[in-house]
């Protein structure tokens, strides 16, 4: 089938190369986005008032279909400061410190405590709620602080994030800019996170092992504020009223973990995916930081519920406020153009990224392996801004894009090309993205990043290798 392309065709193409350059030059892409929006609507409508009007609804539509994400960050963010005002995470994390006698154990384990725990709570926050418990058993075994704060970023950061199975809200926004469903590339990513994972840690691992017994290692101490504090604060908060008792810590913690046992249970059972996981996770945090709230504050408990709510929001929005206008440009890459402009594109057209897709395939011979490498690549520059769900959906839209021309897995590729931007922009390589960590262990973000840059490249090329005999 031939499709014609169209002005909009090549004016959303021209502005994906310029969004692409901005990034590569670490700078910010929020108002090249609105300055896409904006010329595509002029095409569009052929008028100024819709093409103003257009910008707004883009918004409003990415704002929407990005919702339920950043509804669940922000009261998983929410529940995670209560349980540090509170102490329960100690009591959670407390029962595991005893099987970590060793470097070795201790660098494993903290990996992958806290990796179930960034499951669940996200990996900001997961470092605030196990860092502080866990970092100083840690030393007392030998491993140093730069290796402790690796274990938590290459796990948490990596591994949780890049896969994000339990609040999904990475797959939600590749998967949306992509057109294919979430649970697609859920399942597609399985194996390329395993892959990164794998590679990536056991190669920090033994590069560390290395540094250490030839006298090289070098921890980058630097004196810094707690990630941990920080995450806690709560405005001029005083602490009356959420003093718990060691008993009742301990019975909260077991009971929160198996409130979220029961969840993925649940997601089994009746096989819930997507908004229903998300909602079953979501519904299950407001719960509990509801009954701690008002068990640890009593009298103030009501008060001090919606207190720890509007710290989760700020926290939500905050991370997903550079998203949204770029979420809200590459959502015209599909139907969305449609539902905001009306049917102003070719009767053949089945979205602007999808035809040129085609029209690629038409020019270019092109293949698999192309398409893995460009997605690799692709994924690693929109991470560049240190955010990795910035510019997830540039990812998602390229993958379509080459699925398209290639007939090749879509879902697969938009999955490399989600592990490729978190990996390098949600907290591993980018210093700025690396302070929760830094800051819980005291170690320089400059010095993780540098620790962290040989074993990332190298899980990116194993992983990228995998992803080419998967299409």
């Amino acid at each position: 089938m031939v499709i014609h392309l169209t002005a909009i065709h090549y004016v959303y193409l021209a502005f994906i190369v310029l969004i692409m350059a901005l990034l590569i030059r670490r700078r910010d892409t929020t108002m090249i986005c609105v300055a896409g929006i904006f010329a595509l609507g002029i095409l569009a409508t052929g008028t100024i008032s819709g093409s103003v009007s257009g910008v707004f609804n883009s918004f409003i539509y990415a704002t929407k279909e990005l919702m339920g994400t950043i509804m669940i960050i922000s009261i998983i963010v929410a529940m995670s400061r209560v349980l540090i005002r509170t102490g329960i995470n100690e009591a959670m994390v407390a029962p595991l410190t005893r099987f970590l006698r060793t470097p070795a154990l201790a660098y494993w384990g903290i990996g992958i405590i806290m990796m179930a725990t960034s499951f669940f709570f996200w990996p900001s926050p997961a470092v605030a709620l196990i860092g502080a418990v866990l970092l100083p058993v840690a030393l007392r075994v030998g491993l140093p602080a730069l290796g402790a704060a690796m274990a938590m970023n290459l796990f948490g950061h990596g591994i949780a994030l890049s896969g994000d199975y339990i609040i999904q809200g990475a797959p939600k926004l590749t998967a949306d800019a992509a057109g294919i469903p979430v649970a697609s590339v859920m399942e597609a990513s399985v194996p390329l996170v395993i892959c990164m994972g794998v590679v990536t840690t056991v190669t920090a691992f033994w590069m560390m092992r290395k540094d250490l017994k030839k006298g090289t290692w070098r921890d980058g101490l630097v004196t810094v504020k707690s990630a941990g504090n920080t995450l806690a604060a709560s405005g001029e908060e005083d602490e009356q009223g959420v003093k718990l008792s060691a008993g009742t810590k301990n019975m909260l913690a077991v009971a929160i973990l198996l409130l979220f046992l029961a969840d993925v249970a649940a997601m089994f059972v009746l096989k819930l995916q997507g908004g229903d996981a998300t909602a079953l996770v979501g519904g299950t945090a407001v719960l509990i930081l509801v009954v701690i709230s008002l068990i640890a504050h009593q009298n103030r408990g009501l008060e001090k519920i919606t207190s720890y709510l509007i710290d989760g929001f700020v926290f939500g929005f905050k991370v997903f406020g550079p998203v949204i206008p770029i979420a809200a440009f590459f959502y015209l890459g599909d139907s969305a153009f449609t539902d905001l402009f009306g049917k102003v594109l070719p009767q053949a057209s089945h979205g602007i990224v999808n035809d040129l897709g085609v029209a690629l395939a038409g020019l270019v011979p092109l293949n698999g392996a192309v398409g893995a490498v460009t997605l690799t690549i692709t994924g690693a520059i929109t991470g560049l801004d240190g955010s990795g769900f910035s510019g997830i959906s540039l990812a998602g839209s390229i993958a379509q894009l080459f699925a398209a021309a290639t007939h090749t897995g879509a879902a697969t590729l938009t999955a490399l090309g989600q592990v490729a931007a978190i990996w390098v922009g949600g907290g591993t390589l980018i210093p700025w993205a690396l302070i929760p960590a830094a800051a819980i262990c005291g170690v320089s973000p400059f010095e993780l990043a540098r620790r962290n840059l040989k074993p990332v490249l190298i899980g990116l090329l194993a992983t990228t290798v995998l992803a080419i005999f998967l299409l």
